[in-house]
């Protein structure tokens, strides 16, 4: 299993390589530009070139970017609406200049409307984008922590945007354990684990799903709210990811953390959890 975690692009995106390749990730994800303000820095040759060279002297692989913060597909303001679509290709732009394979997206929120007004504007947003040009970077659909009328927060929302779009190959989906949670599904069963990847399959195929974002909850099952925790100090515990990575089905799928780093663990230290706790599993199983 390949483990990693959300690494900062503090100095340049070069230094973002190095820095996975100093805690050990096997896999990372990073912003490939300030995720708070509209207004990206250019992305020179010379940076992208760095940047994949480091990656391929690393051998870490996959990479994976993370959106911006801002950009809101699903919005019904259309300014809004409008500069978010731009933010999604430029950043389709850049990734396909890094090599970087997909990035991850929020679904967004239509505020007032109809959650099924944001599903349609969202779809219409993201296949304006796709028919623009052929881009090699593909678009991963997060699942949001929220009450049921939250856009992303159930998965169903995230099918119908695969299954409505006129570019299904170029869509997938992130996973993340704390959001899931929150929304009311209780990955710390293995029952409901396995009854979750048995509709991902029948729904889309789970070859759809690219990356678990593996991260504790501070708050309890179904509360609607997104509070990422060290992994085994939250309310999933270390029981819920002990199924999650006892799950043969998973074991392709990348697990990035985006967990927090404090005086209690680092991110090298969070991935020694992970591994350790996969190591016990395997001892047992074997």
């Amino acid at each position: 299993m390949k483990f990693g975690v959300h690494v900062s692009i503090a100095g340049s995106l070069a230094k973002a390589v190095l820095r996975a390749k100093a805690i050990r990730c096997d896999t990372f994800q990073i912003f490939t530009r300030n995720p708070r303000s509209w207004i990206a820095k250019e992305l020179t040759d010379e940076m992208a070139t760095a940047f994949k060279r480091e990656v391929n002297e690393s051998g870490i692989y996959p990479i994976f970017s993370h959106m911006p913060y801002l950009p809101n597909i699903a919005s019904q303001e259309e300014p809004i609406y409008k500069k978010s679509l731009q933010s999604l290709e430029d950043e389709l732009i850049r990734c396909d200049a890094l090599s970087i394979p997909y990035t991850i997206i929020h679904l967004g929120s239509a505020k007032n409307a109809p959650k099924s007004d944001g599903l349609k504007t969202f779809i219409k947003g993201i296949d304006s984008v796709f028919d623009k040009k052929e881009f090699k970077c593909g678009l991963l659909l997060e699942n949001t922590a929220g009450k049921e009328g939250k856009l992303g927060s159930l998965l169903e929302d995230l099918y119908e945007i695969i299954s409505k779009s006129k570019f299904p190959h170029k869509i997938g989906i992130c996973f993340d354990t704390c959001h899931a949670f929150a929304s009311g599904y209780d990955i710390r069963s293995s029952i409901v684990l396995g009854e979750i990847l048995d509709e991902i399959d029948e729904q889309i195929g789970l070859e759809k799903l690219k990356i678990i974002h593996c991260n504790d909850s501070v708050f309890d099952l179904g509360s609607g709210r997104d509070r990422h925790e060290h992994i085994g100090m939250g309310k999933i515990g270390i029981e819920g990811f002990k199924h999650l990575l006892s799950e043969k089905r998973l074991r392709s799928v990348p697990f990035i953390c985006e967990t927090p780093v404090d005086y209690r663990r680092n991110d090298r230290s969070q991935l020694e959890i992970l591994r350790c706790l996969l190591a016990e599993i395997e001892k047992v199983a074997y």
